[in-house]
């Protein structure tokens, strides 16, 4: 089956479902968009009608104020196609029903979706990555990288540091707070 069709097949048997294809030319995967009420439907007739046997990964896209896209890779051993199941959760309460129950295997992929972006799923989610003591979570564009703020890069001097270079004004990466904002007084 192609992309097109596989993506087609599994959007006709979930309700709200739209397909589509990723780029990649010869290695393209059907994309099938569900809303999150339908996220277990769908995981589970990509199971049962596409033959996707094997849960290759799970993670989430920070979208800004659009929310979380949640994304699940499944492939078929058997048949060799692969589709992404993709939904999105919003920014406040972002959770969504676990799919351990369909793919067991998605236990660990799950917790750390919940530690890198703060994304629940029902059950135990405790740190997998991140020391307990950990406060926020990394992979969300609003995390402030303390890091650049508190220490000095060590590389190459950033734009306008130069003696011989242009007089422009050093730039700070995004997410980086101005020295006086954040971090250690000086």
């Amino acid at each position: 089956m192609t992309p097109e069709e596989i993506g087609a097949r599994l959007a006709e048997a979930v309700t709200g479902a739209q397909a589509g294809v990723s780029g990649g030319g010869a290695y393209a995967r059907a994309v099938v968009d569900v809303p999150a009420g339908s996220w277990l439907p769908a995981l589970t007739a990509a199971r049962d009608e596409l033959g996707c046997d094997f849960f290759d990964w799970l993670s989430a896209v920070d979208e800004l104020d659009a929310g979380y896209d949640v994304v699940a890779h499944l492939w078929s051993t058997s048949a060799r196609h692969g589709v992404l199941v993709r939904t999105r959760v919003p920014v406040d309460g972002a959770s969504l029903a676990s799919a351990v129950d369909v793919y067991p295997g998605a236990a660990w992929h799950e917790r750390e979706t919940y530690e890198m972006f703060g994304i629940g799923f029902p059950g135990p989610l405790e740190p997998l990555l991140l020391p307990p003591e950990f406060e926020g979570h990394p992979l969300r564009k609003s995390f402030v990288l303390a890091s650049r703020v508190a220490k000095p890069w060590p590389g190459a001097k950033e734009p306008g540091e130069s003696e011989t270079g242009s007089k422009r004004q050093a730039i700070r990466p995004p997410g980086v707070p101005a020295p006086g904002e954040w971090g250690p007084a000086s």
